[in-house]
């Protein structure tokens, strides 16, 4: 393991520890952290079996250390309105005219963010896919994964107390809370997917020479 590599590790594993320092709610933090484990434990394997870009590795941390956070307050009570009272000297909620704690809405947001171009690299490098068409797979996989997750959520809160199902999908009253997750996750995608084939370089025109001897245009000298 290189040193990029170890480092992003140990911060990601800091981050988390520190996390679980005194919990609000532990049972619901931990029920929180399966998918986490799922998703570290498929890390793991993926980067066996083919070593992943330091950049790619990064991303994926970067939406599991947001996750983390989100877990350790339910993602409804995560107090990034009194950090940013404490650190700025103003209220984001109060500047941005929002009603509801939104930290579940950028956590959606980062998934897209973060897996998207993930799985762009690995299509055109790995697969060899045209980066367009790598750029569409890996939407429909953010936007079908995303649905996959909101019917699981919905599963386990079927199995769940009322309060303790309303205090794990922080829907915070809104009942279109699971589709507005959706399409954050989407607009994510999106917005990566356009940044990740616009920063591609582009492959240099054919030179003449190169051109397929079917393709050539035979010059008739008079």
């Amino acid at each position: 393991m290189v040193t990029g590599e170890r480092a992003a590790l140990a911060i990601f594993a800091a981050l988390v520890a520190a996390t679980w320092w005194r919990p609000p709610h532990p049972a619901e933090q931990a029920l929180h952290h399966g998918l986490t484990l799922i998703a570290l434990v498929a890390l793991w394997w993926v980067h066996r079996r083919r070593r992943l870009p330091l950049g790619s590795l990064v991303l994926i941390l970067v939406f599991l250390a947001l996750h983390s956070v989100a877990a350790r307050w339910l993602y409804s009570e995560v107090p990034y309105d009194e950090w940013s009272r404490a650190l700025l000297g103003w209220s984001v909620n109060e500047r941005l005219g929002w009603t509801r704690n939104n930290f579940d809405r950028l956590v959606h947001v980062s998934y897209g963010a973060c897996l998207a171009p993930v799985l762009i690299r690995y299509l055109v490098d790995a697969r060899g896919w045209a980066p367009r068409r790598a750029a569409l797979a890996a939407i429909e996989v953010t936007l079908s994964t995303s649905a996959l997750y909101e019917l699981l959520e919905w599963g386990v809160a079927m199995a769940l107390s009322p309060a303790t199902a309303e205090a794990y999908n922080g829907q915070q009253g809104d009942l279109w809370d699971p589709h507005k997750d959706m399409a954050c996750a989407l607009a994510g995608a999106l917005l990566a997917a356009a940044v990740t084939l616009a920063a591609r370089p582009r492959p240099p025109a054919d030179a003449p020479g190169d051109q397929p001897a079917g393709s050539r245009r035979i010059r008739i000298h008079r």
